[in-house]
């Protein structure tokens, strides 16, 4: 937050246009251009993107949507809202889903494929394509809704929370696949305090276009017109459609993010690079530690957050080494506990032994502060303190 950005939502409030408006539909178009899909939308929230995505292609009860084990409950939140099944499957060394562990869990009910972006390292998703797009696979798929006849196969519908501005393939977070939904929340790289979007990539003979003025429509209560249309001269009379949902973003949002996404990459991504190479190298010395994924020939980071895994400890050990550090007064935290230890999915049926990969994952992570204020004389403090405390108790 700074004067820029300021100066930015103020000439928002006094330009007479506060909810969605011409700041919105103009940083629909700077994300267009910035990711390359065919056209964005946005929204209140990621969940409001994710689920609004869902009922569009027809989700409900019968149908299972397949999600990583690991990730933020807001992921499987929004399946469990449209009526369908929430199939957990493990994930990878990687912290991302296991291609392997969907092709398995694929059965005729199967609708979505949602893969999550942990921590801003993009999914195989080019292995994930291809997958759906297998004759068998497609042989499985039963289409019940307009939406699933035209796409005649499993929607990928990707969580990129965390993902804006990584590549894959020399492409970027966006137009990866089908379906692509970002969160601008208070903690994201690119916020707008809270806010979404949802970019659209469908393959032909589908018209994002026209998907993009549907889901409009029906992110404002199904009305055929929004306010700004309303304001051109004899357009006052609007219909309403649908019953739809209160799922917009406002202008004073689309200010905010309009001025992080100009300077975002040379300014924002830069500086979160630099803090992870910083992580990196020192804690590449230690035999103990197991560094997150960033870069690859593949693969570039949005660099979210840095998740830290302690070789060969327990969840007892771990949860000690993270008191130990807060002891000496740095903060982290934990990204995340897999859902399947969460009380209500527990309750639900699922087991976490069905998902090894994600529970040590998760028994031995330690997320390390990464934020643009984040000097590096407080990045060499965290390390400090964080060897500190690793050695503390692997050592006893």
């Amino acid at each position: 937050m700074d004067k820029k950005i300021a100066d930015a939502v103020v000439e928002a409030l006094y330009s007479g246009w506060i909810t969605t408006g011409p700041r919105t539909k103009r940083f629909e178009k700077m994300l267009t251009d910035y990711g390359g899909q065919a056209a964005t939308l946005c929204v209140s929230s990621a969940s409001a993107g994710l689920e609004l995505m869902l009922r569009w292609f027809g989700i409900k009860e019968g149908d299972e949507v397949i999600v990583p084990a690991y990730t933020y409950c807001a992921t499987a939140n929004v399946v469990v809202h449209c009526g369908a099944r929430v199939v957990f499957v493990d994930v990878g060394e990687d912290f991302n889903i296991s291609v392997k562990a969907i092709a398995k869990a694929i059965t005729a009910s199967t609708k979505v494929i949602m893969p999550v972006d942990i921590a801003g390292f993009p999914c195989d998703y080019h292995e994930i394509n291809a997958l759906v797009a297998r004759p068998e696979i497609k042989d499985l798929f039963y289409p019940e809704s307009p939406e699933q006849e035209l796409l005649g196969r499993i929607l990928v519908l990707s969580d990129a929370a965390h993902s804006i501005g990584a590549r894959y393939h020399g492409k970027r977070t966006g137009s990866l696949t089908d379906i692509t939904v970002y969160s601008f929340h208070a903690v994201k790289n690119l916020t707008t305090a809270e806010g979404g979007a949802v970019c659209l990539n469908l393959p032909s003979p589908y018209d994002n276009e026209a998907i993009y003025r549907q889901l409009n429509s029906k992110s404002l209560h199904g009305q055929t017109r929004d306010a700004l249309a309303k304001t051109q001269i004899g357009s006052w009379r609007y219909d309403i459609v649908e019953p739809g949902y209160k799922y917009n973003m406002t202008d004073l949002q689309a200010a905010m993010g309009m001025v992080e996404l100009e300077r975002y990459d040379s300014d924002m991504l830069s500086r979160r690079k630099s803090i992870f190479h910083r992580y990196s190298g020192a804690f590449n010395k230690y035999p103990w530690a197991q560094l997150p994924p960033f870069e690859s020939t593949e693969k570039t980071s949005s660099y979210h957050i840095f998740l830290l895994r302690i070789k060969k400890i327990t969840e007892e050990q771990r949860d000690r080494i993270i008191a130990g550090i807060f002891r000496r007064e740095v903060a982290v935290n934990v990204h995340f506990v897999p859902l399947p230890l969460m009380t209500w999915y527990r309750d639900a049926g699922y087991e976490i032994r069905d998902y090894p990969v994600s529970y040590d994952n998760y028994s031995r992570e330690i997320t390390l502060p990464v934020y643009y204020d984040l000097t590096d004389e407080m990045a060499d403090e965290v390390i400090r303190v964080v060897v500190e405390a690793v050695e503390e108790i692997i050592e006893n």
